[in-house]
């Protein structure tokens, strides 16, 4: 072989092992715990009296700043509908994850008929968490996540109406949809999705599940 082609060939086969090593598209390789970076500030919950399960906690605005989540946190952002207020909260979490050099990654559902494929596919590629945004996917994660108790769930902008102790909730005034048929705390309003709020909703929620706060709903009262 000429020496040309022997350095191609060379050049070659290290791209494809670097392809190969990088790919990891079901975040396999080890992977450290991951953690809270920072603490809660005054206000997010009572420490003398800790909300219980599916309880709903009223935190102090902006009493989650301070919270973020240590390097390499993998994120499945777990979506459905094209509707504003989707849109809006699925921007938010994409700027929060750019923000705080989060490793997410987007899985679409694709109309009624993908809804369950689309949370086995989320959970097959095993994040730290799973986001949910989406009224659309309420019924069917209340029908999945009793049976994924290791996998943490945040829904932003609704709620499961009987959370297990993996599925944490931030809702307010306007989006507290729970499924289908069910009562809602309050009437659903479109207008509410904020860029603020939603962006308030992700770092809120984030900030309980990273302080082991499951299982509960965190309501953004003044937000």
């Amino acid at each position: 072989m000429r020496p040309s082609l022997r350095v191609a060939a060379t050049l070659a086969a290290a791209a494809a092992l670097v392809t190969g090593c990088g790919s990891g598209d079901d975040w396999s390789q080890p992977h450290p715990k991951p953690s809270a970076v920072g603490n809660l500030g005054p206000g997010f919950i009572d420490p003398a009296a800790p909300p219980a399960p599916e309880a709903t906690a009223t935190p102090r605005p902006g009493s989650w700043d301070g919270v973020h989540p240590s390097k390499g946190y993998r994120v499945a952002l777990l979506t459905a509908g094209s509707d504003r207020p989707t849109r809006t909260l699925v921007k938010a979490v994409e700027e929060w994850a750019g923000a705080e050099h989060v490793d997410l990654r987007k899985v679409v559902a694709d109309g009624p008929s993908d809804l369950l494929p689309s949370i086995t596919k989320a959970l097959e590629m095993g994040p730290d968490l799973i986001v949910s945004a989406g009224n659309d996917l309420i019924d069917p994660l209340a029908t999945v996540t009793p049976s994924h108790l290791s996998q943490q769930f945040l829904v932003v902008g609704a709620e499961l109406a009987e959370p297990t102790h993996n599925v944490t909730a931030v809702d307010w005034s306007g989006a507290s949809f729970r499924g289908e048929g069910l009562g809602a705390s309050s009437t659903y309003d479109p207008a509410s999705f904020t860029p603020v709020r939603s962006a308030a909703s992700i770092r809120a929620g984030v900030a309980a599940v990273l302080n082991d706060l499951t299982g509960i709903v965190i309501w953004l009262d003044t937000v």
